[in-house]
């Protein structure tokens, strides 16, 4: 199959591809660029473990094919941080322990951040409504809920 061209800025990183029209956003991060924390779930768009941010804008990879992304700015897991310095939300699902396996977590991460940036964290039932396409099979959905609640009432910049 033709390849096509591509150009994305990746966690800041200007990249300049050739890849198939049928790659995957997911498949494009892990198996071509080596960024395995994004997770490939379900494959059908309904875990949310490969939740990345496309132009701050939260998206299932899985369902997202590379070639719609050219010129745009991806954040994966491996984007939030600040060298050593976790991210809030990061430091969060630390402190409170919202994670169990760890699988869905990246996933778990990246929705928690755009739930905030998107005004959908003043309660905990708006919390739950706006996580409900992150699946943790483990259960820990109290901890990641205590999670983002401390993020968005400490006010930290997600």
């Amino acid at each position: 199959m033709e390849k096509v061209p591509l150009k994305l800025e990746i966690n800041g990183k200007k990249y300049k591809l050739d890849v198939e029209p049928r790659t995957t956003l997911l498949d494009l991060l892990r198996e071509q660029l080596n960024l395995t924390g994004t997770k490939k779930g379900c494959d059908y768009g309904q875990c949310g473990a490969c939740t990345v941010h496309v132009d701050g804008q939260r998206v299932n990879s899985c369902l997202s094919f590379a070639v719609m992304h050219d010129g745009k700015k991806i954040t994966t897991i491996e984007g939030l941080a600040d060298g050593d310095k976790l991210h809030p939300m990061q430091a969060a699902f630390v402190k409170h322990d919202g994670f169990q396996c760890g699988y869905c977590t990246p996933g778990q991460i990246m929705s928690a951040v755009a739930c905030v940036r998107e005004g959908h964290a003043d309660s905990e039932a708006e919390i739950r409504e706006y996580m409900s396409g992150n699946i943790c099979r483990c259960g820990a959905y109290t901890n990641i809920v205590a999670a983002i609640q401390e993020v968005k009432n400490g006010g930290q910049k997600v």
